[in-house]
């Protein structure tokens, strides 16, 4: 496994206050954290992405990390999966420039720059507040931009498919020359305020089939 440095780029508590509506909305599978490491002349990019506790997930349901920039292919992987380990070979990878994207969400996505969408195809997960895993792919750039999280799965009170978009963090650019060994500070930290109050984030859209 790889070894992660948690140096924070935080939302304020404030911020996600302003977020909060009178009546809380749903919210699909999120990316709560990203963390950046140099791994073999690379940067090893990890986002945890989570389950909310409204929400459940069946085989199908997919996420898509747009606009990877320098995407090192084959390099995908899943660790730390839930319920356990085993749970990471029901999780593939695949790597588009455009797509794959959930109905009714409108992601910045450039043609020319590689999207990593990584779908389940395990037993059903019945419920949510979890943490599904750790999902990684190496690139060749540390300097981050802001990028498009979309993500599909079903509400645990009906199966409905319900679909997101929210942002998160990815490689942009060129590389730095600061020291080497020394990973950019790119990390969303959002865990911290609880898993009831992701679907929150002023960033995310909701959409329904």
């Amino acid at each position: 496994m790889i070894s992660r440095n948690w140096i924070a780029r935080l939302f304020t508590v404030s911020a996600i206050a302003l977020s909060v509506s009178a009546t809380p909305a749903n919210a699909g599978l999120l990316p709560v954290s990203v963390t950046v490491q140099p791994e073999a002349g690379n940067f090893s990019w990890t986002y945890s992405v989570v389950l909310p506790t409204n929400m459940q997930l069946q085989s199908g349901a997919y996420f898509t990390i747009y606009d990877f920039a320098g995407y090192v292919p084959g390099t995908a992987t899943v660790t730390s999966a839930f319920p356990t380990a085993a749970n990471a070979a029901n999780w593939t990878v695949t790597s588009s420039p455009l797509g794959q994207t959930p109905p009714l969400t409108t992601p910045v996505d450039n043609p020319n720059i590689a999207n990593l969408t990584f779908t389940y195809t395990g037993p059903t997960i019945p419920s949510g507040q979890a943490t599904l895993g750790n999902f990684t792919a190496l690139s060749t750039f540390q300097n981050s931009a802001t990028g498009s999280f979309t993500a599909t799965n079903a509400l645990a009170i009906n199966g409905q498919t319900d679909s997101n978009i929210t942002e998160t963090l990815v490689p942009s650019g060129q590389n730095s020359a600061g020291p080497p060994g020394v990973p950019e500070p790119a990390t969303l930290a959002l865990a911290g305020l609880g898993l009831p109050f992701i679907g929150l984030v002023r960033s995310l859209r909701r959409k329904k089939n």
